[in-house]
């Protein structure tokens, strides 16, 4: 029997992937990201889905070489949050246990949902690079991992999105593209969830919060 066309997207998506990182190494342009500022950015965004805790677990999916784990410690100190990271690419999870492996609150697994559960869930910049793939099937990864991530969260899961542009401007057609209001009604219709939509924060692209 073939493969699903969600798991050969996985592998198409995890190719890209290596190939970026074989490239850039383990930086943000090898995850696909323009700089180190948005990146970190967004981070910030993503992270008020735990309001002022900073005692909890976090699932990371599609962690890349753990560049939000490095963010967590150099703003939250080693002792107060165990990170476990996810991802479909290989080469990525190599990465990240070769810069990680002295960390012991922290562990990765390649694959594209957590092991295990956690307090929280988060998504960067996964639902960007939507490649040629269909409209239908870019769709139905992304809800599919958001009901993953929050099934497997105790208490909620954030993710992000780039945004829909104007009318004149002429998008990528690589890129997938939304507005707030589609996940928003999704997460709340479908999953239950009470949401929480960022934006204006100087990117062109939108957060979600997703509680249970």
């Amino acid at each position: 029997m073939g493969a699903s066309p969600l798991d050969a997207l996985y592998g198409r998506v995890g190719q890209y992937y290596a190939e970026k990182i074989h490239v850039h190494g383990p930086t943000p342009r090898g995850v696909d990201w323009p700089c180190g500022m948005t990146q970190k950015l967004r981070f910030v965004q993503l992270l008020k889905i735990s309001g002022s805790n900073r005692n909890f677990r976090l699932n990371d999916v599609g962690c890349g070489y753990g560049a939000l784990l490095a963010f967590l410690r150099e703003r939250y100190g080693r002792a107060r949050i165990h990170y476990h990271g996810i991802d479909i690419c290989s080469q990525m999870i190599d990465a990240a246990q070769s810069l990680w492996r002295e960390d012991k609150g922290a562990s990765f697994s390649v694959g594209c949902d957590s092991p295990s559960r956690a307090d929280y869930s988060v998504a960067s910049g996964i639902f960007n690079v939507k490649l040629n793939e269909s409209d239908e099937l870019w769709t139905q990864f992304i809800k599919v991992t958001i009901g993953r991530m929050f099934a497997d969260s105790e208490i909620g899961a954030a993710v992000n999105f780039l945004a829909t542009l104007p009318p004149a401007a002429n998008p990528r057609h690589e890129l997938y593209r939304s507005s707030p209001e589609f996940w928003a009604n999704y997460c709340e219709r479908e999953l239950g969830a009470k949401v929480e939509v960022l934006s204006n924060y100087g990117i062109q692209e939108f957060t979600l919060l997703a509680r249970h």
